[in-house]
């Protein structure tokens, strides 16, 4: 066929949205490199990131840095189920002085409540002790006494609050900023707006721990939304296959593997040749990533190399699922250029017989979370790596269920919520925020969900209201359309 020819059919191949899709592509980047002042990003290293940034919208992986990053990458221990912030972090006396009276009628009428609404409202105070630690003095239950010796390196916000009253909308909340389906999640924005470290392993690693415990956990929670997929979480396993459907099939070796992703890439280039689907080629670089997996993966993931004192300092067993192999490998991830990881411990939704229950679970990831701060410094890490440990919303000042012989529950709470930050350009040994008196309103320094992210992205060098993406007519953020960055915060 003559050239003029393959040229009218390519044309006749492409969609108006593909057709209008490129060239308006093709004019932002003429527009953004005349307008670009190329001194905003010498501050940064990582000013053009490599690996899955690859193939990004013009200019994506670049515009967003807007000074020198403090942290690289971060690891977010996200407890699902939402812990109770009154009996793990915000210690209330007076709210233990009124267990078993009823909740002043001031803080709750009007006022959004979840399971309880309509019934009778009774005060109940932690049954725990708490007490100061560190030089900072922070007040922590004596449910995490390995949390507590690591209290000069944390930072506690107890003044968050959201919009969301139920898990998912709450879980969605926190990790998309918004609590409708579809979005991206905090991993895939940083996928797209930093790119990866390490072409061998993905931007954003999701690990999971508390099995068959409380609210299902989705994988829309690490989607890529409207971004290009391969800009989406991918689920490593501590236990079996490290990673679905990467492995060869039986009767398949690597020689005919490659034989059969070279055939399939092909097809796809001429499929992306003809109609122009950017999401053609986030295809081809997700099968040749996940090839490469397939030598990096397993080497990452036996926690066997690591030394006994190692995997004594988490309570680790190698070949085992749980909260402590998932923040060792955590470790082993960023350590290797993984920018975002984020590991989902269930186990805390305590409606009822919280005493017991959180116990438990405190006693699944204390101890990890503290290693995992530990390992990080004495690794030189701590610094360029941002750790946050927190859920979904906290839990009310009000009793739920039976509460005879010292038992008690505790309902979702939207008001106030306690969670940490460490590392990566956080300030270390402070306390932020506080709560009224039986800890159900932020009445010092509130932060909002958008506040705390875009604190986040402010720690890796990105500015929110500037790491955007197109879609459907407007450019959508994060932060979405608020959000402040927490500067008493900063490091």
């Amino acid at each position: 066929m003559h050239n003029d020819d393959l040229y009218r059919a390519h044309l006749q191949a492409m969609t108006r949205r593909h057709f209008f899709g490129r060239t308006t592509r093709g004019l932002g980047t003429v527009a953004l490199a005349s307008l670009m002042n190329q001194n905003l990003f010498a501050a940064s290293k990582q000013a053009v990131p490599t690996g899955t940034a690859a193939g990004l919208p013009s200019g994506a992986a670049i515009h967003s840095l807007q000074f020198a990053p403090r942290a690289k990458r971060v690891i977010y221990l996200f407890q699902s189920g939402a812990p109770s912030q009154l009996d793990l972090y915000d210690y209330k006396p007076k709210l233990i002085e009124l267990n078993g009276k009823p909740m002043p009628e001031s803080y709750t009428k009007g006022q959004r409540i979840a399971q309880l609404a309509g019934l009778k409202l009774t005060c109940v105070g932690t049954k725990f002790k708490f007490a100061r630690y560190g030089k900072s003095g922070a007040e922590i239950s004596e449910l995490l006494p390995h949390i507590a010796g690591v209290a000069d390196e944390i930072a506690l916000i107890r003044s968050l609050h959201t919009e969301a009253i139920n898990h998912d909308p709450g879980v969605t909340m926190m990790q998309t900023g918004t609590t409708q389906a579809g979005r991206p999640a905090i991993g895939s924005w940083l996928s797209y707006g930093l790119g990866s470290e390490n072409d061998q392993l993905p931007a954003f690693v999701v690990l999971t721990s508390g099995f068959g415990q409380d609210q299902p956990l989705l994988s829309r929670y690490w989607g890529s939304g409207f971004l290009p997929s391969n800009h989406q979480g991918v689920e490593f396993r501590s236990q079996g296959e490290p990673i679905l459907f990467v492995s060869n099939p039986k009767g398949i070796n690597d020689k005919v593997r490659r034989r059969l992703l070279d055939g399939v890439r092909d097809l796809n280039q001429l499929n992306f040749e003809a109609v122009g689907d950017p999401e053609i080629n986030t295809r081809i670089q997700s099968y040749e990533l996940a090839y490469r997996m397939q030598t990096s993966v397993p080497e990452l993931m036996d926690l066997k190399k690591e030394s006994k004192d190692v995997l004594e300092l988490y309570g680790a067993e190698p070949g085992k699922s749980s909260f402590a192999n998932n923040c060792l490998l955590a470790r082993r991830l960023v350590e290797r250029g993984v920018r975002f990881v984020q590991i989902y411990h269930r186990g805390w939704d305590h409606h009822g017989n919280l005493p017991t229950e959180i116990a438990k679970t405190c006693q699944n990831v204390d101890r990890p979370s503290a290693a995992l701060i530990r390992d990080l410094k004495q690794r030189g890490l701590l610094d360029d790596t941002l750790v946050i440990w927190g859920g979904e919303f906290g839990r009310t000042p009000m009793n739920q269920g039976e509460m005879a012989n010292g038992n008690y529950g505790r309902d979702h709470h939207m008001k106030s919520f306690t969670t940490w930050m460490a590392g990566g350009g956080i300030k270390p040994g402070i306390t932020l925020g506080a709560t009224d008196e039986l800890g159900y309103n932020a009445v010092e320094d509130p932060v909002t969900v958008t506040d705390f992210q875009a604190t986040v992205l402010h720690c890796l060098g990105i500015d929110h209201e500037k790491l955007t993406f197109r879609f459907q007519g407007r450019d959508f953020r994060l932060t979405d359309v608020s959000g402040e960055v927490v500067k008493k915060l900063l490091a």
